[in-house]
């Protein structure tokens, strides 16, 4: 059956329409679904049983359930999901002073081969749909009785990789008529993908979009990130001016310090060439050690000298704030050992 969360609130009207009904019905189900976030066609009071059964015959409502959820003592929260279909993805709330901004999944598993990120080694199984993206959403304040103000697309997955989905998704989110957070409080994250950023500057939405970067050398970027080999630094930074020049909004590129490999103020001097006159700011990431990983985490000293570097010579560059440490936040940890703990008992 249909997944009655995939439809934005256009296709859903079409999608009445299709089944006999007025589109009037269409706003009326998407406002039960995403503001009043019922479980069951039943619970929509103001349809006739007769159109509730009809929904119950042709319609399923993607309902998560908390596999495993890990709370942190800085308020960070990590849900593993279970999913319809048996599989499981990860999703992080996470607390700033602006408010509750959850990292989403887009994925099940991840193509992208990554070094230093969790989730590579975790076999791609599928993309998930827009509705299974926006359920995490929905799950989280349903788990937590409080509204999250801001997502991130950041979490297993490549969402460039599942681009039409991405899109619904974002689109069902903005919405003023469902869980309406801002397109400006939405971040899209890729590793590269240079044919979809081109897509994506042409759509104009106003959410952000985030470059995992890295590395300003190309061969040190390859053995980070695979994806490099398809498209290089010189073909992603001309998207990326094109999606500048198209917007007008500014990037975010993130950049991971790994000890040893990318966080000497020689990377911090490339950097500075390669990202000169653009409009970004750069988001320096303590990695993670993760499992079998080669890459382990920069000094604090070295951190503090390259952002200091990229700010002295006039690229806008922030520390990002680490949480969740003590819960494995990194994404893909916990789905990780989920999967491990499957394959002990069988």
């Amino acid at each position: 059956m249909k997944n009655i969360k995939d439809f934005n609130l256009i296709d859903l009207q079409s999608e009445m329409e299709s089944i006999g009904e007025k589109k009037f019905r269409a706003e009326q189900i998407f406002k039960w679904l995403f503001v009043e976030k019922v479980k069951s066609f039943d619970e929509m009071t103001n349809l006739s049983l007769e159109l509730r059964e009809k929904l119950k015959q042709n319609y399923d409502i993607c309902n998560f359930s908390i596999v495993r959820k890990l709370v942190s003592k800085d308020g960070t929260i990590k849900y593993l999901f279970g999913l319809n279909d048996g599989n499981a993805i990860e999703s992080v709330l996470m607390e700033y002073h602006f408010g509750k901004s959850v990292c989403v999944s887009t994925q099940i598993g991840c193509k992208m081969g990554c070094k230093f990120c969790a989730s590579t080694g975790i076999k791609f199984v599928r993309s998930l749909s827009a509705g299974e993206i926006v359920e995490q959403i929905i799950a989280i304040e349903q788990d937590t009785g409080e509204k999250v103000s801001n997502v991130v697309f950041m979490g297993i997955g490549e969402p460039m990789d599942n681009f039409d989905n991405v899109i619904k998704a974002i689109e069902i989110l903005n919405n003023p008529k469902g869980l309406n957070i801002g397109a400006r409080h939405i971040s899209v994250s890729t590793s590269g993908i240079v044919p979809k950023i081109y897509e994506f500057a042409d759509k104009n939405i106003q959410c952000t979009l985030s470059i995992s970067l890295h590395s300003a050398d190309n061969d040190v970027r390859s053995q980070m990130m695979p994806i490099n080999n398809a498209y290089n630094i010189q073909e992603l930074m001309k998207a990326c001016r094109y999606y500048i020049e198209k917007t007008n909004k500014r990037i975010s590129f993130e950049y991971a310090l790994a000890k040893d490999n990318n966080d000497n103020l020689k990377d911090a001097q490339e950097l500075v060439d390669l990202l000169n006159g653009m409009l970004c700011h750069v988001n320096l990431i303590p990695i993670n050690k993760i499992e079998n990983g080669n890459y382990s985490k920069s000094s604090m000293e070295n951190i503090i000298k390259f952002r200091d570097y990229l700010n002295d010579h006039g690229i806008t560059a922030t520390i990002r704030r680490e949480l969740g440490s003590d819960i494995n936040a990194a994404c893909g940890q916990l789905r990780r050992q989920n999967l491990k703990n499957e394959e002990n008992n069988n």
